[in-house]
């Protein structure tokens, strides 16, 4: 039976959150009672709580939002590698390419442990020459654990501009605690909610066959 690893962060009361956006939150509109059969939440929250994926919108003027983005590149075979350098961004040659079974989709490890319970301001970027260099190879996908693929400061969003570029797709927040590096099948699916520039995903990977 093929192992199945859930990538996704927990969302809850003080989830970290990109500093200033949405503190996730959930209320009860209904509970349980001689008066009321069901209990029913209410739930304010960022598009980019916990493991999340950024529409085109979110990075491009021009850019189509998440209800609208193709399914394809959120399903299907992936490669998950470990990045143990120390650039604030990961670098060209920290990844052995050669080993990179599935370069349509590159899912990124750069935490030992992931952060769960505080905001980490130098999370490790995605250098924009990694993102042309997966391009150049079928790249349909780059995805993190870090909270985005571009440091916390950059303004340019060199990487997202160069995944606007290749007309790829981004996830970001994963958490890839207890899995090893090696290739699975990645389902990682946005809710289709219009008009909105990103979604939380509920990622997870399964072992190939």
């Amino acid at each position: 039976m093929p192992r199945v690893f859930d990538i996704s962060q927990p969302l809850h009361a003080g989830l970290p959150v990109w500093p200033g956006d949405t503190s996730f939150k959930r209320d009860d509109t209904w509970t349980i009672s001689d008066e009321c059969p069901v209990k029913v939440s209410k739930l304010t929250l960022s598009t980019h709580s916990g493991a999340h994926a950024d529409a085109p919108e979110h990075y491009g003027r021009d850019g189509v939002d998440i209800a609208s983005v193709p399914l394809k590149p959120y399903l299907g075979e992936c490669s998950v590698r470990t990045v143990n350098g120390t650039d604030p961004q990961v670098q060209l040659d920290e990844i052995n390419w050669d080993r990179v079974t599935y370069p349509e989709r590159l899912l990124m490890r750069t935490y030992q442990s992931f952060p769960h319970d505080a905001w980490d301001h130098n999370f490790r970027a995605i250098h924009p020459d990694v993102i042309k260099k997966l391009a150049g190879l079928g790249g349909l996908l780059i995805g993190t654990d870090a909270a985005s693929i571009d440091p916390e400061t950059s303004k340019s969003l060199d990487a997202h501009k160069a995944v606007e570029a290749a007309d790829m797709r981004i996830l970001e927040g994963l958490v890839f605690d207890g899995v090893p590096d090696g290739d699975y099948e990645l389902i990682a699916l946005p809710l289709p909610i219009q008009n909105a520039d990103a979604s939380p995903v509920r990622a997870i990977l399964r072992e190939l066959s």
